[in-house]
């Protein structure tokens, strides 16, 4: 399995952690590339993902005859996962990037974990439900930003984002998931 690991990050607050993120995989000795969608990158803070990886984040897809910029990742983890992205991801919508390497995991069977930062205000949306289920049934695993709990993904309350945000914990996402189910 490759030591690389495919740190995306998408349009919420917690992508402005993607950094510690990144630090907490670089500790458990995993190669990190971060690569963010256009509208994570209002929050993402480019300079300190450049001083833990070594790397900027990637954000466009490579030029035609450009070499590849990474190895195939041995694990991708979506931190933050947001409302557009999970339903895209979920319909193999390809537009961006960071959609094309998170559904080419999905389609490899690349481990695949997710930390959806989705609000109430948009929970009870009819086509959401149904892309949670065909994302868990593909083997994806959430994991609850407000708790780091894996299972059945929660929604935050709206306009608690920052919050969120603050208290993430990344270590939640490189520990025993086991001991977190539930």
């Amino acid at each position: 399995m490759s030591d690389y690991l495919a740190l995306v990050a998408c349009g919420a607050p917690l992508a402005a952690r993607v950094h510690d993120v990144a630090a907490a995989a670089a500790e458990l000795h995993w190669r990190v590339r971060v690569v963010a969608t256009a509208s994570a990158m209002n929050w993402v803070d480019a300079a300190a993902v450049e001083r833990v990886t070594g790397f900027a984040p990637l954000v466009e897809q490579r030029r035609p005859g450009e070499p590849k910029r990474f190895p195939t990742p041995g694990r991708v983890v979506v931190c933050p996962g947001t409302f557009n992205s999970i339903n895209k991801l979920a319909t193999g919508i390809m537009d961006n990037y960071a959609a094309g390497l998170v559904c080419e995991a999905l389609a490899s069977g690349t481990p695949l974990t997710i930390v959806p930062m989705v609000s109430d205000a948009l929970w009870g949306h009819p086509a959401w439900a149904g892309h949670l289920a065909t994302l868990s049934s593909a083997g994806v695993t959430f994991v609850d930003v407000r708790t780091g709990r894996t299972g059945d993904p929660q929604p935050v309350d709206a306009g608690t984002g920052d919050d969120n945000a603050r208290t993430f914990d990344p270590a939640w996402l490189f520990t025993d998931t086991a001991a977190r189910t539930g």
